[in-house]
């Protein structure tokens, strides 16, 4: 991972917030993750776990911790902390007690290419949007039926 973000090369960046039914995360999607980011297909830039007990409080579980840098541990190699205590706050206060929640940045490395080729000829995006699940399940199911 790069020590500095290029503003000139960096593709699109999302943060995914995936909750997981109980008060400890599931290490399960670190190997799918972790190939995602060493394909270049997407490139992890941040990621926090955040646990929402069922007295409601709330606790940050870092990078770092034992327990989590082993199952992250390809990922954990350096990445910036763009997640401010604010942001994992609020992420927090939308959870059910007794849930956690993976909470990643990622560049859309595929994507980086095509978006400096795009500034580079001084377009710009004016609209984007992401279909939902739902939507596109929907969407095959008419397409069968016809």
């Amino acid at each position: 991972m790069p020590t500095v973000l290029d503003a000139d090369s960096i593709g699109p960046v999302d943060v995914a917030v995936i909750v997981f039914d109980a008060d400890e995360f599931n290490a399960d999607v670190a190997p799918a993750l972790t190939e995602l980011d060493e394909s270049g297909t997407v490139h992890v830039i941040d990621l926090a776990f955040v646990r929402k007990e069922t007295d409601d409080s709330v606790s940050y579980v870092e990078v770092e911790d034992a327990e989590v840098a082993r199952a992250f541990e390809r990922l954990n190699k350096e990445h910036f902390d763009l997640l401010s205590d604010e942001d994992l706050t609020e992420i927090a206060s939308g959870l059910d007690p007794g849930t956690s929640a993976l909470v990643i940045v990622w560049e859309n490395s595929w994507a980086g290419r095509l978006a400096s080729a795009v500034r580079a000829s001084h377009g710009r995006l004016i609209a984007q949007e992401r279909v939902p699940r739902d939507t596109v399940l929907r969407a095959i199911a008419a397409l069968d039926e016809e």
